[in-house]
């Protein structure tokens, strides 16, 4: 346990932390996604799948609890990282700023991360909260998540609103993705640059998925 927490004192351990901790949101994002999808398969595909997740009681407070505690960690260690950083510059900006973040997904992580959590806490609300749903503008139903879907993203400004978050959480991923393979050592050079391979694609995919649905509403294609 000493050892553990001196590592976890030190930059290294508090970017292996995050790495990990970034993991499981990933893997959850991803598995969100695929669940999500099946709103094109109907209400009874949809609602069923609720329904099943609700049957898993003890395995989803389970999964709950432990991407409760990875968001915290990852919160945590990315806040301590900022703040050495800070102080290992004396808290005065550089006079000539050269980021080592190359692209503007990297730039924007400072940025990015917050509003993703903004848009999280608005997300568990929208779909949980009968009264947060009355006052954007239809009704909840409570046990039919499809209806909740379609009604949800039949307001133009709440789709337009998700469609944003979406295009930020997809930078986010993308370098995200890439700086935690690398962390784990998975970018070495004799594996070809195997991080920008796998993260990129898969943050294009989630990002082009999750979109997909309140597009599909606004079109009318899910009703």
């Amino acid at each position: 346990m000493q050892r553990a927490i001196a590592l976890y004192d030190t930059s290294v351990g508090k970017k292996a932390v995050m790495a990990v901790s970034g993991a499981v949101m990933f893997g959850f994002v991803v598995g969100h996604l695929l669940g999500n999808l099946q709103v094109y398969l109907g209400p009874a595909a949809l609602n069923g799948y609720a329904e099943h997740l609700q049957a898993l009681k003890p395995l989803l407070w389970l999964v709950r609890f432990t991407l409760l505690a990875a968001i915290v960690l990852h919160l945590l260690s990315a806040h301590q990282l900022w703040v050495r950083g800070w102080f290992a510059r004396g808290r005065r900006r550089y006079r000539v700023e050269r980021s080592a973040a190359t692209t503007y997904a990297g730039r924007t992580m400072w940025m990015s991360g917050p509003l993703i959590l903004l848009f999280l806490l608005y997300h568990l609300a929208h779909f949980t909260f009968p009264g947060l749903a009355m006052s954007v503008g239809y009704a909840h139903s409570i046990g039919d998540v499809y209806a909740n879907v379609v009604n949800g993203f039949s307001v133009w400004w709440v789709a337009v609103l998700y469609l944003a978050a979406q295009a930020c959480l997809g930078l986010h991923l993308y370098h995200g993705g890439a700086s935690m393979l690398q962390t784990l050592g998975l970018d070495h050079p004799r594996f070809g640059g195997v991080a920008q391979g796998i993260a990129k694609p898969l943050a294009i995919m989630i990002w082009l998925g999750n979109s997909s649905i309140p597009v599909a509403v606004l079109a009318g294609l899910a009703r």
